[in-house]
């Protein structure tokens, strides 16, 4: 629900998508609620709970969010804040950290994004969720695990990346991580992303080199028992 995350995801994309090594990559989105308090039934625009919520002015907050659109649109995204139904976010938690088990965990924060700030979707219904889970390539049946009979494990590692963002010092997002030594705090342009993932992958590269064998060959046999 933070329309910075969305923008940072788009920048950090784009200078992956550039890097040289990107096949190496792996990416790992954590759940971090920045108000747990709003209600999973929506009470109010997402105006109003900005004024409410920030103590500014309906003036300043149509300003704030012109310019958030303005930035979103240079990254290639399209915000509708007049749309945005503001709920409560824990069970659209609960279905990235469900995604995560099934390693589509990009594919469904991507879905979630796009419903929030661009198709104006309730993300605390779970009707709207199914479909959305289903639309980014998950098992409906599945799907229901996130919600019901295991919710609470999904709960429990949503607590727990909220409670490791804390741990290392995170009061806000969007926040990267890289290879446990270095982060970037802000949806800031990829240039920023390039330069931080071409160090920290230069210097984990230089600690884990690629271990390459002088073989001799002879007669063996595979896993899949062919032998020769």
């Amino acid at each position: 629900m933070c329309p910075f995350c969305y923008i940072g995801k788009r920048n950090f994309e784009t200078a992956l998508e550039q890097f040289a090594d990107k096949e190496s990559i792996e990416v790992e989105w954590k759940s971090f609620q920045l108000d747990p308090t709003i209600s999973e039934t929506a009470t109010e625009s997402h105006d109003e709970y900005l004024v409410k919520r920030k103590g500014m002015s309906l003036e300043q907050v149509k300003g704030m969010l012109e310019n958030v659109t303005e930035m979103a649109k240079q990254a290639g995204l399209e915000y509708h804040f007049e749309q945005s139904v503001v709920v409560n976010s824990q069970k659209a938690h609960q279905l990235i950290q469900f995604a995560k088990t099934k390693n589509m965990g990009d594919e469904i924060e991507e879905r979630l994004f796009k419903a929030f700030f661009t198709e104006g979707k309730n993300i605390a219904d779970l009707v709207v969720l199914t479909r959305l889970g289903k639309e980014a390539g998950l098992d409906e049946n599945e799907l229901q695990h996130a919600f019901t009979d295991e919710q609470y494990k999904y709960k429990y590692r949503m607590a727990q990346d909220i409670q490791e963002a804390q741990n290392i010092g995170v009061r806000g997002v969007p926040f990267f991580v890289f290879d446990r030594k270095y982060a970037i705090s802000g949806a800031q342009p990829p240039q920023a992303f390039a330069k931080t993932l071409a160090k920290s992958f230069t210097e984990w590269k230089a600690q884990n080199p690629e271990v390459k064998l002088e073989i001799t060959e002879g007669q063996s046999c595979d896993i899949d028992g062919n032998c020769e």
